[in-house]
């Protein structure tokens, strides 16, 4: 017999109720049996899912609608991050191509103290590693940071052993450490950067922008533990390239020629430029006590300050060759114009001034410079008049930058409503005023460029229309006039130890006083000379500083000297000095030294022979200046005696190698000039006689490309 399932229920509660003794009916317990709680289970999940449902898709709006760009932007940050890194430094190179200054690759050790399992471990083993101190290595693995620097830019070797420790938590980074292959040349003109490749000082700080390139982004994933992997990142563009005039080998030869001088009369520093007069080009800028920016660290201010631009000291009498330029173009005077230099002492109503001793009588401005008459300058200088004077001292860049990429000092010329008659006489002859060397040569360029101002260049690829470029200051009739007395100033006058035989030279000596700290002069000196070559087509123009030189102290002494050495090595270098001077050049040389001249050939790289190198082997030093000797053991060379009557070979369209193999058969030690590997001429002639052995007679190899 079937029932339904509402009628099974109630025979059940029926039964339940008679056998609990009651009979009759109760609702609370009627309502809880007939209740379906199935269903009332199925319905409150169903409730209670649509409820989190709702909570959940409501959360949702709100972080989408609301919220989302503030998590967007923190989940990144938690899963990426950016780094900026900056491409290979740009090298600085010389006019030929030489590098002053480059970047090489090296790696630098960091630490992620939260990678690190034991700390204790890491630290004993990089210290042991890198030489550091375990103390220190310690300390920076305890701190809470996700990136410490442990070394920075660290040689090959150590970074191979700590690649290989393979310690948690500790990495190595890819960077570029700056370095200077020459070393001391022109150091304080290059400068020098810091531990980031940012220039500090010099060159490598004016062209920073340039050298450093432009920076990239590279995005960093980071995983759950922080652990950084890269994905692609924009490309690194490494710095340019900056190409000066300078000429290494003249450098080498003026950074020689200063410190010998210096040594040699216990000077306070020196400086020299030398420029191409035809371009503006510095071919050398150099300075002594030398400074060497691989370890700069090493040095103080003071020895890494680059004076030639920045140290501001009276000219003295280098001066007085613009005076006369501007009195002569303004027509105050000619070169035959004669005035009474007092016979050594003028006394005026405000001040006295000498010609240092020396009892000068009625002479004319010719002979008022070769004879560096003070009184004569002072007397030029009143008749030309202050407003003249003035307006030529800041035409031709005093007062006033020069505008190249260097830091420099502008040099004092007081306003003209404050020059006194005094200051008037004493600025004639190179007192109160202050100029800069750099100064002082763009002053000098003027003249050497026919009287038509040019910018000097430092840089090749800069254009030259900077700067009141190619403003005419002198006629050239005047230019041509002032350069014919600087040449009387070397052939008779104060500079006669700048004299070069078979060379045409002008030139100005000088030699300042230096005040003291009280502001009056002292008993310190400073001793110039500013030069050109040859003096009737200038090609090279010169400007030599020597502070304080203790032992002498006149410019024409000391200063027109190192002129004489670093023109005639110079144009030895470029092949255009001539026999006669090449001569007298090495008999000066050889009776002072007692050794035999060391003249420069043409010839590129390191410059300079060093005696006593093996056979046929060309080697180079910073001593001689660009020759390329080739040198032969004594047990090579043929006695002298057994050359005499024999006749020199013809080597012409021979090969360098052979020809020095011919002459050295003969014990003589042939210098070659030039670049190439064939013979394109010689000196003795083919069919002469050899040299013999006391005499000074060299024998020469000019090469070249066929």
């Amino acid at each position: 017999m079937a029932y339904s399932g509402r009628s099974s229920r109630r025979l059940v509660k029926a039964r339940v109720r008679q056998r609990n003794g009651q009979g009759t009916p109760h609702p609370v317990r009627d309502w809880y049996a007939s209740v379906n709680w199935s269903r009332v289970r199925f319905g409150l999940a169903g409730g209670l899912f649509l409820l989190l449902w709702a909570a959940l898709w409501a959360r949702a709006a709100y972080i989408q609608l609301f919220d989302n760009e503030f998590l967007a932007e923190r989940a990144r940050r938690q899963h990426t991050s950016v780094e900026l890194v900056t491409g290979q430094r740009g090298m600085i190179l010389d006019r030929d191509g030489q590098i002053l200054a480059r970047s090489i690759e090296c790696r630098s050790v960091y630490v992620n103290p939260r990678e690190v399992a034991d700390k204790r471990h890491t630290a004993d083993s990089l210290a042991g590693l890198l030489g550091l101190p375990t103390e220190k290595i310690d300390s920076l693995i305890q701190t809470e940071r996700a990136f410490v620097w442990v070394a920075r830019k660290i040689d090959d070797a150590t970074a191979t052993a700590i690649r290989r420790a393979n310690l948690p938590g500790v990495g190595l980074v890819k960077e570029y450490e700056r370095i200077y292959p020459f070393k001391q040349v022109a150091g304080q003109l290059l400068g020098f950067t810091d531990v980031d490749s940012v220039g500090l000082e010099g060159l490598e700080r004016a062209f920073d922008h340039e050298l450093s390139g432009l920076s990239a982004r590279r995005v960093v994933r980071r995983d759950a533990a922080g652990r950084r992997f890269y994905v692609n990142g924009e490309a690194v563009s490494s710095g340019q390239d900056v190409r000066l005039t300078l000429d290494v080998q003249i450098q080498f030869l003026v950074e020689e020629a200063l410190a010998e001088v210096v040594r040699q009369h216990e000077a306070r520093w020196a400086g020299a430029l030398v420029v191409d007069v035809e371009s503006g080009g510095i071919l050398a800028w150099a300075q002594y006590p030398f400074f060497n920016p691989n370890t700069y660290r090493l040095y103080a201010p003071t020895q890494y300050r680059n004076r030639l631009a920045l140290d501001a000291l009276e000219p003295g009498s280098t001066l007085k060759p613009l005076l006369i330029a501007a009195a002569l173009q303004e027509g105050a005077v000619t070169r035959d114009t004669v005035f009474d230099c007092e016979n050594g002492e003028w006394r005026t109503s405000r001040s006295v001034i000498r010609d240092d001793d020396r009892k000068l009588g009625s002479l004319s401005v010719r002979n008022i410079l070769s004879l560096s008459s003070n009184i004569g300058c002072a007397k030029i200088g009143l008749k030309l008049g202050a407003p003249k004077y003035h307006q030529y001292l800041t035409r031709l860049g005093f007062g006033r930058r020069t505008g190249l990429h260097v830091s420099e000092s502008k040099g004092i010329v007081h306003r003209l409503r404050d020059w006194s008659e005094t200051d008037t006489m004493s600025i004639s002859f190179g007192q109160g005023m202050a100029a800069t060397v750099l100064q002082m040569t763009q002053a000098y360029l003027t003249l050497g460029n026919h009287g038509v101002y040019k910018p000097l260049q430092l840089v090749l690829s800069e254009g030259t229309d900077v700067q009141g470029g190619g403003q005419r200051i002198f006629s050239e009739g005047v230019s041509r006039e002032v350069l014919d007395m600087m040449r009387e100033v070397v052939e008779a006058g104060t500079g006669t130890r700048a004299r070069l035989e078979g060379v045409s030279v002008a030139g100005k000596t000088g030699t300042a006083q230096k005040s003291d700290k009280s502001g009056t002069y002292g008993d310190q000196r400073t001793a110039s000379f500013v030069g050109f070559v040859p003096a009737d087509k200038p090609r090279y123009l010169v400007a030599i500083m020597i502070d304080e030189p203790q032992r002498t102290r006149y410019g024409g002494v000391i200063a027109a000297p190192v002129f004489k050495n670093v023109v005639s090595r110079t144009l030895a270098y470029h092949g255009t000095l001539p026999e006669t001077a090449v001569a007298v050049a090495g008999k000066a040389e050889k009776k002072e030294t007692g050794k035999s001249p060391s003249k420069a050939g043409k010839g590129k790289g390191k410059p300079g022979p060093v005696p006593g190198a093996d056979v046929l082997a060309p080697e180079l030093d910073a001593g001689l200046g660009g020759e390329r000797r080739y040198s032969v053991t004594h047990n090579a060379a043929m006695p002298p005696g057994d050359r005499a009557g024999a006749a020199v070979p013809d080597v012409v369209g021979k090969s360098v190698r052979r020809a020095v193999e011919m002459f050295v058969l003969r014990g003589i030690v042939p210098v070659v000039r030039g670049e190439g590997s064939t013979v394109i001429r010689q000196s003795p002639e083919p069919g002469a006689n050899w040299p013999q052995q006391k005499t000074d007679q060299e024998c020469i190899l000019w090469i070249s490309e066929k």
